[in-house]
């Protein structure tokens, strides 16, 4: 498959498009936002598209050509304001959502917030964050297209340690971290996994194999 990673120039969109292009199964094409970007990616060999998550969805669509499938990674970061979190996590997420649907696009993946799903888990000052998770999060689900989210726990700058916690299996984890290249070995994973397809889990470094733990989530 043709993948469109949108946010490729962050850090767990650069992992999925190494893990991607090293694995050589699917093709990642990088959605990023300046000139500079594209240049970066084209140097390694990797497909890149400008576009801005501010733009309408038909011209996010339009970075959508013979695209299979699309992964959302892009984020506001955290030293922007809540304003643009509104923007690119909510707003950018649901237009491009609409705009895979308008391209007949059906394989969509997000990366989501741990426990975004249970506003009682919500971080106290970063409510607003995971509320513009938790409601670009339902569009999708209620989108029609053949969704997984993945909601990862603490974000670590790490090396893979390559055994995850999925779903369910969370709820027993003795950490509430992951680093985000085992994400984005998840995602890639996740991407013709039956056992992912329409499915929204937690996840975090854990004792089972990420394959394993993606094809048993309950």
């Amino acid at each position: 498959m043709n993948v469109l990673i949108v946010g490729a120039n962050g850090q767990i969109g650069q992992h999925l498009v190494n893990e991607l292009k090293e694995g050589g199964q699917h093709t990642p094409v990088a959605f990023v936002r300046k000139e500079e970007q594209v240049k970066a990616f084209e140097d390694k060999g990797v497909e890149a598209r400008l576009g801005n998550l501010e733009d309408s969805i038909e011209k996010i669509s339009k970075t959508m050509t013979d695209v299979d499938a699309v992964v959302f990674t892009a984020g506001s970061g955290g030293g922007t304001g809540y304003d643009k979190t509104v923007l690119i996590d909510l707003d950018g997420a649901v237009k491009t959502v609409e705009a895979a649907k308008s391209r007949g696009i059906d394989r969509f993946i997000m990366v989501g917030a741990f426990r975004s799903d249970n506003r009682r888990q919500w971080v106290k000052d970063m409510k607003p964050y995971f509320a513009a998770k938790y409601y670009a999060d339902m569009w999708l689900v209620n989108s029609g297209l053949n969704y997984t989210i993945v909601r990862p726990g603490n974000l670590e700058n790490a090396e893979s340690i390559g055994t995850i916690a999925a779903g369910e299996a969370t709820k027993k984890a003795k950490v509430y971290t992951i680093p985000r290249v085992d994400v984005a070995k998840v995602i890639a994973e996740s991407l013709e996994n039956e056992a992912t397809y329409k499915r929204a889990f937690d996840v975090l470094t854990g004792d089972d194999a990420i394959s394993e733990a993606l094809s048993n989530l309950s």
